[in-house]
C-alpha cells in the first residue's frame, strides 16, 4: 500500500496502551500473533505502555500484596492463551496454563527464576491448588514478557510508570495521551484504554456515611480493593459491620484474622478450629442474599459436556438484535438464558444420573426445546420427568435462598448459616451433583453471548458471580471456623445499615431476624465501586466523557461490539481510541479464563489487535508529526 502524499509517514506506527494489567497483556498477546498477517512489511513498530504498577499483574494483580491472599480459581482453571473454543480470526497460539505454567519451571529446573517464598509454591502447584496471588503476578509477568518478545522485529516497547491523565487530538488525525507530572505528550496513532478496576468516587449515601464517620469519631470504608484498604483503624474486640458477603468480604475476612496472626487446626474430628490472636475485630456481616458466594467446585467433569448454547446462543442473539428498540432483559433475554440453564442441567441429570429421571433423554429433550421459555408446560415437564424435586433446577432459590425465611434470634440465624455454608461445601465438592457443573458452564456461554447486547445493567454481573465466581471451597471452611470462633456473625438477608445520630453509631439490621439490630462504630463497605464514568477517579476516563464520549444508562464506557472502538455521543466509532475492560459496556467475565470455554475476553482482544494492526497498515489513517 502507498503512502498518502498528503501525510507522509515520517515516524514508526505508534500505539499507547493505558494500564498494563491482565487485559494489556492478552491484547499484546493478540498483537504478536496478528501481526505476520496484518503487520508483516516489517515497518517500524512502537509500543508505548503506560501503569504506575508493573507490566503483566497491573495493580490488582501486583506482586506486593499479603501472601495470604490466593486466587478465585484453580491453577488448571487461568489461562492467558488462546485455544480452538475461541471464536476469532486470528490464529491460536498455545500456551502454558497457571499450573502448566508452574510445572514447566519444575521440570526445566528454573523455580529460582522466582524469589523463595514463590519458588516453593511453584514447585508445590498442582491443577486443583488454588495459588496465591502473588504467584498468578509473576505468571503474568511472565505472559507479558513472552508476548513482548513475539512482537515484530524491530519492534520498540517502552514502560512508563506513570497515570495517563488525558487523551487528546483530532478525530482524523493522531493522538495525544498526556501523563501526569510531564509537560510533552505521547504521541501516537492509536490509543487503547485498559484500565482494569478503577477508584470511584463516592455516591450520595455513601458520602453521607463518610460524613457521619467524621462527625462523630467513627470508621467508614468506602467500597474498594480491599489489599488497598487502610484496616489499621478496625480496632480488635470490637464490632464491625460488613455490607457484601463475595470476594473482597474474603479478602477481608482473611486479612483481619491470619492477617493479624491467627491460625486453623484440626480438632480432633477433623474439623476446622480457628485460633484467635486477640487482635481481630468481631465482624457482622451481611447483604441482600445474606450468604456467601457458592463455593467454588471440587471436582471434574466426566463424560459428555453440555451441548452448549442451544437456547440462547448466536442465533438468537442475533434475532434480538433485530428487533426493533433495544431488547429488555428480564422480558426478552433472561427466559433463554433460563432455559438454557436447564437445558445443561437436565442434559447432565439424564445422561450422568439417569436412575433419578423418568424417561430417555432424547424424548425429554425434545418436548424441552418445543417448551416455551418460563412456561407452565416447561415446568409440568420437569415435573413429571424429574421425580425428586431437589433434582430440579430453581434458579429463584438459588439466587435468593434466605427469601422468606425468618429466624426468632441471632443465634438461631449463625446455626442456620453454618448450615447452609456446610450443605453448600458437601454439594459442590460431590460429583453426584454434577449438574452443577453443568450449569457453570453454560453461565460462561452464556456470558459469552450477552458481550453483544452492552449494558444490560448489573443483576446479571452479580448473579454470575453469586453462582460462578464464589472463593475456593477451603475459605468457605474457614468462615465457618470463624463463625463457630465468634469472629464472624451474621446479619441476614436484605441487610439494611443507618446511621443513628442520637447514639453516635452505626446500626445494622435484617429482614432474617425481625427487630435485632447490630450497633458499632466500623462500617466496611466490602465490594468493589460500580465501574461508572462519571463517578470514577480516573482523570482520563472522565475527561474523555466530558470531550464528548458516550456512556450508557448504566454509567458504562460505550464502545462498538466489533472491536471495542469508543463511540461518542451520535454512536460514531472513534477510528483511534479503543477501550477494553469492567469499565465499558462490553466488559468480560476476566482478562484470564477457563481453557476451552470461548472466553470473551479473548475474542475481544483478538478482535481488537487486528483493528489497531489494519489501523497502523491503513496509511491515509496517520497524520504527519505535525498534525
Amino acid at each position: 500500500m502507498s503512502a498518502n502524499p498528503d501525510h507522509p509517514r515520517r515516524s514508526p506506527a505508534t500505539v499507547v496502551i493505558v494500564g498494563a494489567g491482565p487485559r494489556a497483556t492478552g491484547l499484546i498477546e493478540r498483537i504478536a500473533a496478528n501481526a505476520p498477517e496484518l503487520h508483516g512489511d516489517g515497518a517500524p513498530f512502537e509500543l508505548h505502555l503506560v501503569d504506575p504498577h508493573p507490566p503483566g499483574g497491573g495493580r490488582i494483580w501486583r506482586p506486593d500484596q499479603s501472601p495470604l491472599l490466593w486466587m478465585n480459581s484453580m491453577a488448571e482453571d487461568v489461562t492467558m492463551f488462546t485455544d480452538a473454543s475461541v471464536e476469532r480470526e486470528g490464529p491460536i497460539c498455545p500456551g502454558p496454563s497457571l499450573s502448566e505454567w508452574a510445572g514447566r519451571l519444575r521440570e526445566e529446573g528454573l523455580p529460582h527464576a522466582l524469589p523463595p517464598e514463590l519458588a516453593a509454591e511453584a514447585a508445590a502447584l498442582t491443577g486443583r491448588s488454588f495459588a496465591t496471588r502473588r504467584l498468578q503476578s509473576a505468571y503474568l509477568g511472565w505472559v507479558y514478557e513472552r508476548s513482548v518478545a513475539a512482537l515484530p522485529p524491530g519492534t520498540t516497547v517502552h514502560e512508563h510508570r506513570d497515570r495517563a491523565v488525558r487523551v487528546t487530538g483530532p478525530y482524523d488525525g493522531r493522538q495525544q495521551v498526556w501523563l501526569e507530572g510531564r509537560t510533552a505528550p505521547l504521541t501516537a496513532d492509536a490509543v487503547v484504554l485498559a484500565l482494569g478496576h478503577l477508584d470511584a468516587e463516592p455516591d450520595a449515601e455513601q458520602r453521607a456515611l463518610t460524613a457521619f464517620a467524621a462527625e462523630h469519631g467513627l470508621v467508614h470504608l468506602p467500597p474498594e480493593f480491599t489489599a488497598d484498604s487502610d484496616l489499621n483503624a478496625l480496632r480488635p474486640g470490637e464490632p464491625v459491620l460488613v455490607r457484601g458477603l463475595g470476594l473482597a468480604f474474603v479478602d477481608l475476612m482473611v486479612l483481619l484474622t491470619e492477617g493479624r496472626g491467627g491460625r486453623y487446626e484440626r480438632g480432633p474430628d477433623g474439623e476446622l478450629v480457628y485460633r484467635p490472636s486477640g487482635r481481630e475485630p468481631v465482624l457482622y456481616a451481611g447483604s441482600r442474599r445474606g450468604v456467601p458466594y457458592h463455593a467454588k467446585i471440587g471436582y471434574s467433569l466426566s463424560g459428555e459436556r453440555p451441548p452448549v448454547p442451544r437456547f440462547f446462543g448466536p442465533a438468537q442473539v442475533e434475532e434480538l438484535l433485530s428487533r426493533p428498540g433495544r431488547p429488555d432483559f428480564r422480558r426478552d433475554i433472561w427466559p433463554l438464558i433460563a432455559k438454557e440453564l436447564g437445558f445443561a442441567h437436565y442434559h447432565r441429570l439424564f445422561t450422568a444420573h439417569p436412575e433419578r429421571t423418568a424417561g430417555p433423554w432424547s424424548a425429554f429433550e425434545e418436548k424441552y426445546a418445543a417448551c416455551p421459555p418460563g412456561s407452565p408446560e416447561l415446568a409440568a415437564l420437569v415435573a413429571a420427568a424429574v421425580p425428586d424435586p431437589a433434582d430440579r433446577l430453581d434458579l429463584d432459590a438459588l439466587d435468593r435462598p434466605l427469601t422468606g425465611l425468618r429466624f426468632d434470634d441471632h443465634e438461631a440465624l449463625q446455626q442456620a448459616l453454618r448450615g447452609h455454608i456446610e450443605a453448600d461445601l458437601a454439594r459442590r465438592h460431590d460429583p453426584a451433583h454434577s449438574p452443577d457443573l453443568a450449569v457453570f458452564l453454560a453461565l460462561l456461554s452464556v456470558y459469552g453471548q450477552l458481550i453483544r447486547f452492552g449494558d444490560i445493567g448489573g443483576w446479571w454481573h452479580g448473579f454470575f458471580s453469586f453462582l460462578a465466581s464464589g472463593p475456593p471451597g477451603p475459605r468457605l471452611e474457614q468462615l465457618l471456623a470463624l463463625s463457630r470462633a465468634g469472629v464472624v456473625r451474621f446479619l441476614g438477608a436484605e441487610t439494611a445499615v443507618a446511621a443513628d445520630p442520637l447514639r453516635g453509631v452505626f446500626r445494622a439490621s435484617s429482614a432474617s431476624v425481625p427487630g435485632h439490630v447490630v450497633e458499632a462504630r466500623a462500617l466496611v463497605e466490602a465490594r468493589l465501586p460500580e465501574p461508572t464514568v462519571d463517578r470514577s477517579r480516573d482523570t482520563l476516563l472522565r475527561s474523555l466523557h466530558r470531550d464528548g464520549a458516550a456512556a450508557t444508562p448504566a454509567g458504562l464506557l460505550a464502545v462498538s461490539p466489533a472491536d471495542a472502538r469508543i463511540l461518542d455521543r451520535g454512536g460514531r466509532p472513534h477510528p483511534r481510541r479503543f477501550a477494553l475492560g469492567p469499565h465499558t459496556d462490553a466488559r468480560a467475565s476476566g482478562a484470564f479464563a477457563r481453557p476451552g470455554t470461548n472466553a470473551p475476553a479473548f475474542r475481544q482482544n483478538d478482535a481488537t489487535a487486528r483493528a489497531l494492526l489494519r489501523c497502523l497498515r491503513d496509511l491515509s489513517c496517520r497524520a504527519s508529526l505535525t498534525a
